[in-house]
């Protein structure tokens, strides 16, 4: 699988250690940046790579920032993306399960990186449950899809 991975200066070593990680598990990690820990604005990284994503180069994205709202927010504007900021395993798996959601974003001042590797492992396997939740997604692409006078 082909993962997305992005972050902003103060998600930059979680974002790195994870993608070692995702590496040793044998995953196809893209790193979108950044590259260092100098400040920079979380939306020049998170746009590409769920561009990466809605357009199919990558299977899922890993986005890290302080708190992970940013991120996530931003995410959300990119159509087709369904992103979930999670702060527990409980939220990850059900951001799968009911959610289907193909971005995670996780906030470096709330999870350690070894709950953090926890985490994105459990997320990066977890299967959409469709049923009674695809009439939900498909009520959320009409909003997506609509356009508001």
């Amino acid at each position: 699988m082909k993962v997305a991975l992005a972050s902003d200066h103060r998600g930059f070593k979680l974002k790195n250690i994870l993608g070692d990680f995702l590496k040793e598990k044998g995953y196809n990690v893209v790193d979108f940046g950044t590259h260092t820990s100098d400040p920079c604005d979380y939306p020049d990284m998170v746009w590409p790579a769920c561009l990466a994503v809605k357009n199919k180069k990558a299977e899922r994205g890993l986005l890290i920032c302080y708190t992970g709202i940013g991120s996530c927010i931003a995410a959300n504007k990119v159509k087709g993306i369904r992103a979930a900021l999670v702060h527990n395993l409980k939220s990850a798996i059900l951001s799968r399960k009911h959610n289907n959601s193909n971005v995670l974003v996780l906030p470096a001042y709330l999870v350690t990186s070894k709950e953090a590797k926890r985490i994105v492992s459990k997320w990066l396997k977890e299967e959409f449950e469709a049923g009674r939740h695809l009439n939900r997604l498909k009520k959320v692409k009409e909003i997506e899809e609509a356009e508001f006078v």
